[in-house]
């Protein structure tokens, strides 16, 4: 039964996935209008990102294997692990924020950990740099990118895509978009199907193929409200400027997947096109609520998941209630405060909107 429910979860977030991380590597070629139809984009996606599923098994052996010891994991640890990791991005999906699926599986991951104790730090340290390194280097690959990009379409108007460039810039864009897709199925099939290797329940070449095919059915039947957020609402990009942030991110992502390391694809693709936006508008661009917004779910998201993780197994495997209360008396804390603080705040500003105040 419980081997039954860890497939189950284990496929919801294959497609969970595909909704979230995957399917934003082809917002710049929608955003952008070199593919005008978002069913389209999403399509296209989905075939590439399982071609690149099949190539994903360095990665899958990260997560299956090289945080936590093997004999940690048994079935109950798996149902939990990609319980407490679909949960988070499930609900990030309904909020339509895109989110590094990596640090949501990895976060779950470490949770068990955790509790048991048995980590493989030096491993997860080389992880946890690559999620703060790679972000920035596409932000400043994207800035470069960028500055050259505005200067080349001053100089050479065709070039913004409105003449006889636009078919050729508009292929470009979507190739380098496909080229990302298919590195996003490299690297983030693994977080569905890891756990799965790890506990001996599916074997590499078995797990990608199955994972590949759920990541796919994700992306073309759930990504549309990521693809939106990532294409359009963070900035306006033209073909060239899509296509540097596709082939930015597909790189980042690619050469990271060569070696094993889950890295955050979203994060890289936001961050690049972030870089893009700075170059166009400066850096005031980053008041933009969305981007704050964000940026607190890709904190939120790896420590949610890890306290998540963390409190089954407490509740479920060692049946302590004290640790778990203690846990639960600090979340509800937390947030009672935080609601406190705006209300307080919204009570002082409406006092000096009505006049009782400076």
């Amino acid at each position: 039964m419980l081997i039954a429910v860890a497939f189950i979860i284990a496929l919801f977030f294959a497609m969970n996935i595909g909704a979230s991380g995957t399917v934003a590597s082809m917002g710049p070629a929608y955003g952008s209008g070199a593919i005008p139809k978002k069913r389209v984009a999403m399509i296209l996606v989905g075939v590439f990102a399982l071609l690149g599923a099949l190539s994903g098994g360095e990665v899958v052996r990260t997560i299956g294997q090289g945080i936590v010891p093997g004999e940690v994991l048994d079935i109950e640890i798996v149902v939990i692990v990609l319980g407490a990791a679909c949960l988070t991005l499930f609900i990030a999906n309904m909020l339509g924020i895109p989110l590094s699926t990596s640090e949501v599986v990895v976060g779950a991951i470490v949770g068990v950990g955790v509790a048991y104790q048995s980590l493989f730090w030096d491993w997860l340290l080389v992880i946890v740099s690559f999620w703060l390194i790679t972000p920035f280097i596409a932000f400043f690959i994207g800035l470069i990118f960028g500055k050259w990009i505005r200067y080349a379409e001053n100089r050479w108007k065709d070039l913004t895509g409105t003449g006889k460039w636009r078919k050729p810039l508009a292929f470009l864009l979507i190739a380098a978009g496909c080229i990302e897709a298919y590195a996003a199925g490299m690297n983030n099939v693994a977080n569905a199907v890891g756990p799965l290797v790890g506990v001996g329940l599916l074997d590499v070449t078995t797990a990608v193929l199955l994972g590949g095919i759920f990541v796919s059915l994700g992306a073309v039947l759930l990504g549309g409200r990521v693809m939106e957020t990532n294409g359009k609402k963070i900035t306006q990009l033209s073909l060239l400027q899509g296509s540097a942030v596709s082939l930015t991110g597909g790189s980042l992502v690619i050469t990271a997947s060569v070696f094993g390391l889950p890295v955050p694809l979203t994060q890289i693709t936001t961050s690049a096109i972030v870089g893009i936006g700075t170059a166009e508008k400066g850096f005031h661009m980053w008041q933009q609520s969305i981007i704050k917004q964000i940026i607190k779910v890709w904190i939120v998201s790896p420590v949610f998941s890890l306290v998540m993780s963390y409190g089954l197994i407490l509740l479920f495997k060692q049946a302590d209630y004290y640790s778990l209360f203690v846990i639960t008396s600090v979340f509800i804390a937390t947030v009672g405060f935080y609601s406190l603080y705006l209300s307080t705040r919204a009570e002082r500003r409406s006092t000096y909107d009505e006049g009782g105040g400076i």
